[in-house]
Order: C-alpha cells, then structure tokens, then sequence
C-alpha cells in the first residue's frame, strides 16, 4: 500500500456535501487526513445534511470523518467549524475553503439581497475561518489554506456579485500567503473548472444571459475555451490534495487553474505599460503623450454595439 501523503493531519472542507468540495474530503481521507466535513445543504427533499451523509462515506471507507452543518459565512459559525476540528481531532492542519452559492442577474438590476448573500457565502465566509483557524495554525508553527477562486473573476456578465467576490478571495489569497507565510503557513487558490450538481442549477438560471456570453465570446471567461477531457470535481481534488502535501511545500500565495486533463498556473498582475513625466501629469499633457504612449492602440473589444437588451 502506498505511503498516505496526508496521514496524522486534520483538515476542514467547507462546501463539502458535495461536488467539488465532496471529491476533496474524500481524497484528503483517502490520504489519511480526519476531516471535517461543513455543508449547510440537505439532500434534496429531506432533512439530511449533505455534511453527514459525506462524513458517513469516508467513515464507512475506513477514514475518520465528522460532519458540521456551522453557516460558515457568519464568524461564529467559522469559530463553530474550526472548533470542531480542534475538539474532534486535537489539532487543524489544513483549510479548504469550497463553499459557494449564485445568484445571476444584470448589474443594473441586482438587488442588495442577491449581492450581499454571494459576497457573504464566497467573500466573507472566506475570511470568516481563515480568522478562527489561523490563530490554530500560527501556534503550530504550519499550515495550509487552500481558497477557491474562479475565472469568472476575470469578467463573467450577469454574475457581478459572484465575480467581485472570487477575485477578492484571489486577493485575499495574496495578502494572507504574506501576513502568515513567516508562521510556516502557506496559502494558494484555484480557479477550477468541473460539472457538478450545481452546474445543472447554473445554466438554468443563467440561461437567459447566454446569448450576452456568447457575443462576447472569446472575452467571456477569460478566452480559455475547450477544456481537454471530462471536467469531474475529481480533477480539482487532486490539484487541491498535492498542494495540500508536503510536495507542495515551497509554493505559497500562487493562484493555479485546473480543468479536466489540463493545469496551470495563473501570472501575477503587472503593469503592461508606464511613463513617467517630471512635475507629474496635466490633461493636457495626458492628451498628447500618454493617450499615444500608455494607450496605444488599444480598441475597445468588450463594446458590442449591436447588442441590445432585446436578446436577453
């Protein structure tokens, strides 16, 4: 039997009832991690928690699991989670942060209720157990954190709210990889790409915002097009479990892509152009130079003037 790369650690997985989120706490058990299994979701039609009923997967497998059903996006409900792994377990060695919900609709027309409710199940229920675990995670001297981000951060119409809040969790990636890198924690994102149980409940509500995707088409999700193979959650797992491993011991505050057969890793933001001008900028001067010089010949691809609101 090969060695388990995860045996004696204790990690959480948020959103783990299913999909993506599912895959990754059965392989980190797989792997030999007791894991605490969040989820606020039922089974469809009943008042099983999706938590428990993944819980009981990795237990009947031989793993040690332990479901929680804490609404992650609130701070006491974070510390609930974390607590959970520390007073279950004694000790938290990894975080996966997975959990999500959507709610599609025009920027023009969104509503406070349908902003705030994304931002604070990606957002800040992202931030809410990176506050509990991490004073966990700094005594121990180790740890590893894992968010998930998306290319919808890179521009996705009709998913405003989603896209704010997985480009902050990108950012927030950043700044903790930095703040707690001196600790021995390491933090790093991903933007996956796999068909779930929510996918079916994406393209429904979002179908009628398709024919605006597919105008702008190359623009639309970064330009990535055809994903090579099938796009299972089991893909992302693997990609999520090796960063989670000592292999991945160096990287830290990186932000990678995994997609069916196809990974990679996502470049840093840097200035494509810059001047500089002694005494600084006027309009004027800012007309005849930096139009010319900073702007270039940039067009505007994303204007799509014969596209209108009838066709949504």
């Amino acid at each position: 039997m090969a060695k388990q790369r995860l045996a004696g650690k204790v990690a959480i997985v948020t959103g783990a009832g299913q999909g993506i989120g599912r895959e990754e706490a059965l392989l980190l058990a797989r792997e030999g991690a007791a894991v605490v299994i969040n989820d606020i979701a039922h089974e469809h039609g009943t008042h099983q928690p999706t938590a428990n009923r993944t819980a009981d997967e990795i237990r009947a497998a031989g793993g040690k699991a332990v479901g929680d059903t804490s609404n992650g996006s609130t701070l006491e409900g974070a510390a609930h989670i974390v607590n959970t792994a520390v007073s279950e377990f004694g000790r938290l060695d990894i975080l996966v942060n997975n959990a999500g919900v959507i709610a599609p609709g025009e920027i023009s027309n969104m509503s406070e209720e349908e902003w705030d409710k994304v931002i604070a199940v990606h957002l800040k229920g992202t931030f809410a157990t990176i506050r509990h675990a991490s004073p966990v995670l700094k005594r121990q001297r180790s740890g590893v954190i894992i968010n998930t981000g998306s290319e919808s951060g890179l521009g996705h119409p009709a998913m405003g709210n989603y896209s704010a809040a997985k480009e902050g969790i990108v950012g927030l990636t950043r700044t903790v990889a930095r703040e707690l890198g001196r600790f021995g924690i390491r933090c790093n994102a991903i933007r996956p790409r796999a068909n779930t149980e929510g996918t079916s409940e994406y393209a429904e509500r979002f179908h009628r915002w398709q024919p605006l995707a597919d105008a702008l088409g190359r623009y639309f999700l970064g330009a990535r097009g055809h994903v090579g193979g099938e796009i299972k959650p089991t893909a992302v797992a693997t990609m999520v479990v090796w960063l989670c491993s000592d292999a991945a011991s160096k990287v830290n505050g990186r932000t990678f892509y995994v997609g069916g057969d196809e990974i990679g890793l996502w470049s840093e933001p840097e200035l494509t152009r810059s001047l500089s001008r002694e005494g600084g900028w006027t309009l004027d001067t800012l007309d005849r130079f930096a139009r010319a010089r900073l702007i270039g010949d940039l067009t505007n691809d994303f204007q799509l003037p014969e596209f209108g609101p009838k066709e949504v």
